[in-house]
């Protein structure tokens, strides 16, 4: 019984010992680390980290709207913790998420050996529980081969061959919304609408094209069950995150798990019809420019038995049913969501500064006509509209920070970065950096990018708003032609001002977006 006894206490202590090394020991010696290193930052606190005084300053900038409302200076407001550190301890710091640090890098050149030439020392960032169960373990989640099948699979979708054959669907769209849009004007020729909420429509139409193809009629019902799901999951980001509560048989979780089984088993159904369609084309000797290149369709191919379609050795291996579950929950998400906050932002802009917006609509007009939807050969004509959309992204991107983590311990910029650190990429303040966009960072100027992007700071990595290097979001192109497209046929047909209501609040919750709404008002054009 003694040694039992014995054995018992010496098994306690060791645990305490174990949890005081990661909770305090190992914590204080990295600070001290960094320390020596020239990198500071807030001082660790016990278990917490620095979470409080992040929550606290987030919360408290998010109190106050922007004044005046017509400035773009959001970074105090939007990532007001690295705004108020930065002052402290310099564009390079650390600060504790909890017991991890987490390295905030603004540097370019820095940003680039992450991304691009070191990026094998570094691994994405595992989401936040809830963020990953609305994201789905599609491509933004995958590493490893698995990832690199995938994005191999998955980038003909996105081809802008491709992708010229949505902008009819996407244009009927847009031109349906508006001529909806004409008949609720009152007698004046006016309507105001919160277009934050009004752009969910377009975007929804072009992803459902892009992934389900002439599957579109059930695509549309899929992501009507997934919308539902997203409602609940956003609300449950906003409360406090409890380990394993998403497990509870709550009300609220039974009807998610009932949304995902309804996902699930819909788009299996799916899935197997368009599987028979591949089998009646590989009968009929179909070559590959017959086979549709929508996200199901190309991972189906991907197995091999698909004829003309086929993808080539060493990538013929299967993609299973959960793959292509994930990868649609994933682009719904991501590409829903980024492609209606540029068009909000879009929108705001356009109404806040009507000097650009008759640029952009006499450059419309000259190009496109007053009526007709863009071609696809006249769309990359509209040169001041993709500026401005540049501008958009450089001032309100949709994503504001980004983080990896180090997989094993790297030397960047001549410091040691210890296994497991978590680097975070601030990329709205990269973005608002005058060292890098000159005294008018804080501006909306869209002739900054007149000689592209690239050219557009003063060094060629200061603008990321789709990320760098292999890990480029995929649907850029789509998000960059739908914006374009629905911006060109709405400027035909209307002028745009800021609604008297409308509050200018940029905050975060996963994206950037307008805390108060987007309300503007739609003046339709003679």
């Amino acid at each position: 019984m003694g040694l039992l006894l014995g054995a018992i206490g010496v098994l306690c202590v060791y645990m305490v010992v174990k949890v005081l090394d990661v909770l305090w020991w190992r914590p204080k010696r990295l600070e001290e680390l960094f320390a020596t290193q020239g990198i500071k930052g807030p001082p660790y606190r016990f278990f917490v980290g620095c979470v409080k005084e992040m929550v606290e300053l987030m919360v408290e900038a998010s109190k106050k709207p922007m004044m005046p409302q017509t400035s773009h200076n959001i970074l105090p407001r939007v990532l007001s913790f690295y705004h108020h550190w930065k002052k402290m301890y310099g564009s390079t710091f650390v600060i504790w998420f909890g017991p991890t640090p987490r390295l905030a890098i603004a540097d370019p050149d820095l940003i680039r050996e992450i991304f691009v030439s070191r990026s094998d020392h570094f691994d994405r960032y595992e989401a936040h529980p809830m963020v990953r169960q609305l994201e789905g373990d599609g491509l933004t989640n995958l590493h490893g081969p698995k990832w690199a099948l995938h994005r191999r699979v998955l980038s003909p979708a996105f081809h802008p061959d491709n992708l010229k054959l949505l902008i009819p669907f996407i244009g009927k769209t847009v031109v349906d919304m508006a001529e909806k849009l004409s008949e609720d004007m009152s007698p004046s020729g006016e309507v105001e609408i919160d277009v934050s909420e009004w752009f969910h429509v377009v975007a929804e139409d072009a992803i459902t094209r892009a992934a389900f193809g002439p599957s579109y009629d059930d695509g549309k019902a899929v992501f009507r069950l997934q919308n539902q799901l997203m409602g609940f999951a956003s609300e449950a980001f906003r409360k406090v995150f409890i380990p394993g509560y998403r497990f509870l048989p709550t009300k609220r979780n039974k009807i998610c798990w009932r949304l995902d089984r309804e996902i699930r088993k819909n788009l299996v159904k799916l899935i197997n019809r368009r599987r028979d369609d591949f089998d009646v084309a590989e009968k009929q000797n179909l070559h590959e420019g017959d086979c549709t290149k929508d996200l199901i369709g190309l991972m189906i191919g991907a197995g091999g038995n698909t004829g003309g379609c086929v993808v080539p050795p060493p990538l013929a291996r299967p993609i299973t049913v959960h793959d292509i579950v994930e990868e649609c929950k994933t682009f719904f998400f991501a590409g829903k969501q980024t492609t209606s906050n540029l068009l909000t932002w879009t929108t705001v802009l356009l109404a806040m500064h009507p000097e650009w917006q008759e640029r952009a609509r006499a450059e419309v007009l000259r190009v496109c006509g007053s009526r007709d939807v863009p071609t696809p050969d006249q769309l990359p004509k509209l040169k001041t509209l993709g500026m401005i959309l540049n501008e958009t992204l450089r001032l309100y991107p949709p994503v504001v920070a980004t983080i990896r983590r180090a997989k094993s311990e790297v030397e960047l910029g001549g410091r040691v970065i210890p296994r497991g650190t978590e680097i975070l990429i601030p990329i709205m303040a990269v973005h608002h950096d005058p060292l890098l966009w000159g005294p008018d960072a804080a501006r909306f100027e869209p002739g900054r990018f007149e000689s592209g992007a690239a050219r557009a700071g003063r060094h060629p990595m200061a603008f990321l708003p789709f990320g760098l290097g292999a890990r480029t979001c995929i649907g850029q192109n789509l998000a960059l032609l739908e914006a374009k497209l629905a911006a060109a046929i709405l400027l035909q047909r209307f002028s745009l001002r800021a609604s008297p209501n409308y509050v200018h609040a940029p905050t975060v919750l996963m994206l950037l977006y307008p805390q108060h709404g987007a309300p503007v008002i739609f003046r339709a054009l003679s």
